[in-house]
């Protein structure tokens, strides 16, 4: 049988309805949005490994539930492990606050009074929206003369070759050279085209396999690697390319070396070559990173890959096209 509601009836139902959903939705709960993070390396080549007194890279992306509001690192001890004296450290940042997405790329130092010994690593980042999330990692710190390989620079020189030679920097004499008065200071540094770039890197304390690159890259692609799993090849030349494996321990290795097939043809690189020096396949200089008039990043990365130990270093120079 049909029923037919009348309009005081059916306004007293729309009332119930109103009232019974609106006290349900008291009843619900609004879950914040936790911030999602990616892209984390600890230590440079994520090998999660500090040295007592010296840089500490970290990287990490950020995408926050609402807005950042502060992001820290905390170092802790882990309990059953042994210290010789207790140490903790921490990190706060309040830069990226009320920011949506931030990569927190940081270097800082390991304290002089760190402890040696397997560490806690936590990153954590406060959301506005009142969440937290913590990234946990575990980190070894070492005393220098502890670590298992300690590659150090001991000298980096770029120069130009045309006619003539020019050295254009040399690390160990400090700096840039005046093409005037032959000192070294903090000088201009240019490469013309059809000049030849001549870059040597000598280091010390390596031993087992290791790779190094050495890369020119325009300066506009804010693009410095500090790690060869991090070159972007479409914006970086590379000028030479090495490896060394089985190596006794040196104090002195160069990408210049005398055992090395076609010496010394593999560290120059012409300026407005239509190939780069990567190895086994040369890549082409074109499009993006394509020869131009500008500011230039000159610089190596060398992966000590037995111990997973990297080095890095960049310097500027200009290009006249």
């Amino acid at each position: 049988m049909k029923r037919n509601l009348k309009p005081n009836h059916f306004l007293f139902v729309i009332l119930i309805t109103v009232i019974f959903f609106s006290c349900s939705s008291d009843d619900v709960e609004i879950v914040s949005i936790k911030p999602i993070i990616s892209n984390v390396e600890v230590g440079l080549n994520d090998n999660e490994i500090g040295v007592v007194g010296r840089d500490f890279h970290l990287n990490a992306k950020i995408i926050a539930g609402d807005k950042i509001d502060l992001a820290q690192i905390k170092i802790e001890p882990i309990e059953g492990e042994s210290y010789a004296s207790p140490w903790n450290f921490e990190l706060n940042w309040d830069e990226y606050k009320g920011v949506k997405n931030a990569t927190i790329h940081k270097h800082f130092d390991i304290p002089e009074d760190a402890v040696e010994g397997y560490y806690s690593f936590t990153i954590i980042v406060n959301d506005e929206n009142g969440t937290t999330l913590e990234e946990k990692r575990n980190i070894t710190i070492y005393k220098a003369e502890n670590l298992p390989v300690d590659p150090k620079l001991t000298e980096f020189t770029v120069a130009a070759r045309s006619d003539s030679y020019r050295v254009l920097y040399i690390h160990t004499l400090g700096g840039y050279r005046d093409p005037e008065t032959q000192e070294y200071g903090n000088y201009n540094v240019y490469i013309d085209n059809a000049e030849t770039l001549d870059v040597a890197v000598n280091l010390s304390g390596i031993k087992d396999d290791g790779q190094i690159y050495i890369l020119l890259i325009n300066k506009k692609h804010n693009h410095r690697p500090e790690s060869i799993s991090s070159i972007d090849f479409t914006k970086s030349i590379v000028v030479d390319v090495f490896e060394h494996t089985n190596l006794e321990q040196t104090d002195r290795w160069s990408n210049i070396n005398f055992e090395r097939p076609n010496f010394p043809n593999l560290s120059k690189l012409l300026i407005g070559a239509s190939v780069d020096n990567n190895l086994p396949n040369p890549n082409k200089i074109s499009d993006v990173k394509g020869w131009e008039s500008g500011d230039y990043y000159v610089g190596f990365i060398y992966k000590n890959t037995t111990h997973n130990i990297s080095l890095f270093h960049y310097i500027e120079v200009a290009l006249s096209i």
